[in-house]
This record gives structure tokens, C-alpha cells and sequence, in this order.
């Protein structure tokens, strides 16, 4: 339901106040509800003014310090005073325009003296100024300035897109250190690694040239004492045929084996088995020479 009025009475809704008028003159305020008019003293009803808090959308141009161009977006909430609300009806005849133009005065007085930086920082220090300067001027004709919330600040288009780049290059250097920082770990890493892969395979070697030869004197000496008037190279001599033979053996296995032996015969099995016995002595001569 909406306001209703005769010529004798009305009703006046909730969050609305109306104006009465004696003769062509302000007479008094009508609250919500039913009120009697006297038409025969004068008495009328000269307008309804809405008490609800209403919203107010400015969008002001201007340029920063740097000489960016923005436009700010700006969202005015406001309402009629109820005791004020003859100076709301009598003063002003559009105060969208009143606010719209202080806005203007306001924000294009504070912008310039800020960076466009600056002002994405401070939007709420301009809100704040553009809030006080209103609260005192429309305060003197029945409106109340509620808030006043600085929505959105839009720089030039080209401004936008520089601004995009430079905080896109500033990352993707920021990524290029961690980038660099990753794989420098990476290969330190990787380095030492490879550095302990090949000590311990070195020590492997080591450990199995050591069995082989443990092996072999073992077996030597075995054998030595089970054949009487075998001697040690001809013990040495037939260990190496059978390992010669055996090793044949498991190439013949494989068909993807593709290792050769040159010279290739058991005729040379005792000049091979020669060069291990001359290395075995060389390197007990230089452990004695040593000790």
C-alpha cells in the first residue's frame, strides 16, 4: 500500500514524512500515519519526502601526479534528515546534482597531488575527504551523508596494460631466480651424486679384484696340495682354460652378446694368465719395497 490522501485527511506511510503547507507557506511536518488537513485554513499537503537511505553512483575523470588519466567510480549513500526535511524539500530541486558536483570539486582537487600508486593505496583517504566535505555542505539542507565508498579506480586503457606487463616481466624474473636457485641444487646434487656412485663402485672393484685374487690363490694352493707335482703356474695355467672355456660358453648362450675376444684362441689363454701372475708379483714386489 501506498500513501493515500482525500481532500480532508491522508495517510502517510513508514520511512516517508510529508510536508504541510498553510496558505502557500511551510506549516509543520507530518510524521507516518493518518493526519486531518483543514482546507478551509489553508491547510494542505504540499509533497512527500522519502526518509529511506538512497545510493548515488558518480563516475569521475581526472589525472594523477604522473599524468595517468583514471576514472573513479564512486557510490554516495545518503538520506533526508527528518527534522530537516522542510530544508531537504525547499532547498535544493536536485540534490543528485548538489552531490554529484562536490564530488567532482573534491576529487579532482586530491588526485592530482597523488601518484597513480599512491592512490590505489589511499582510495580511502579520498573517500574520506569527499565524505567530509559533503557531511558540511549537505548537512545545511536536510541530507545526511552516510557513506561513501570509493568502488573502483580505472586508469587508461594502455596505462592498465603497461602496468600488466611490467608486473608480468617483474614475476617471470622472480621465477628465473627461483628457476636458476632449483637447478643449481639440481646439479649440485646430481654432482655429488655421481661423485659417491663412482667412490662406492671403486670400492666395489676394488673388493672384487680382491676376491678374485683371494679366490685364485686359494684354489691354487688347494690344488697344490691334492696333485702332487703340480706347480703353481700350471695350476695358474688350467684355472684360466676354465674360466676361458666357461666364458665361451655364456657368449654362445646370449645371442645378443656382441663381446669379442682378440686374440681369440686357448692358445693365448697362457700369455693372458702370464700378464696377471707378472702384475700379482709386481704388486707384491712394490707392497714389500714399501713395508
Amino acid at each position: 500500500m501506498g500513501n493515500t490522501f482525500c481532500f480532508f485527511c491522508g495517510c502517510i506511510q513508514q520511512s516517508n514524512v510529508g510536508v504541510v503547507e498553510k496558505w502557500g507557506r511551510f506549516s509543520r511536518l507530518a510524521q507516518p500515519g493518518f493526519h486531518f488537513f483543514n482546507p478551509l485554513a489553508g491547510e494542505c499537503l504540499a509533497g512527500l519526502l522519502s526518509t529511506r537511505i538512497c545510493s548515488l553512483d558518480v563516475r569521475v575523470e581526472t589525472k594523477t601526479k604522473d599524468n595517468v588519466f583514471v576514472q573513479l567510480l564512486c557510490s554516495i549513500q545518503y538520506r533526508v534528515v527528518k527534522e530537516n526535511a522542510d530544508d531537504a524539500f525547499y532547498e535544493l530541486q536536485n540534490p543528485q546534482e548538489q552531490i554529484q558536483a562536490y564530488v567532482f570539486d573534491v576529487t579532482r582537487a586530491i588526485v592530482p597531488r597523488m601518484n597513480l600508486d599512491e592512490l590505489f593505496e589511499q582510495k580511502d583517504h579520498v573517500a574520506k575527504a569527499v565524505l567530509e566535505e559533503l557531511a558540511k555542505v549537505m548537512g545545511d539542507y536536510g541530507y545526511s551523508i552516510e557513506h561513501i565508498l570509493m568502488v573502483d579506480i580505472i586508469p587508461d586503457p594502455s596505462v592498465r596494460k603497461a602496468m600488466n606487463e611490467i608486473n608480468a616481466a617483474q614475476r617471470m624474473q622472480l621465477a628465473s631466480v627461483y628457476k636458476g636457485e632449483a637447478e643449481k641444487v639440481l646439479q649440485v646434487k646430481k654432482a655429488e651424486a655421481e661423485a659417491e656412485s663412482k667412490y662406492l663402485g671403486g670400492v666395489g672393484v676394488a673388493r672384487q679384484r680382491q676376491a678374485i685374487t683371494d679366490g685364485l690363490r686359494e684354489n691354487i694352493l688347494n690344488f697344490s696340495h691334492k696333485v702332487e707335482g703340480a706347480s703353481p703356474k700350471e695350476v695358474m695355467d688350467l684355472i684360466m682354460i676354465t674360466q676361458y672355456f666357461d666364458t665361451i660358453k655364456d657368449l654362445g648362450n646370449s645371442s645378443k652378446n656382441t663381446t669379442v675376444f682378440i686374440p681369440h684362441g686357448p692358445g693365448h689363454v697362457r700369455d693372458i694368465g702370464d700378464q696377471i701372475r707378472n702384475g700379482l708379483m709386481e704388486a707384491s714386489s712394490a707392497q714389500v719395497n714399501l713395508d
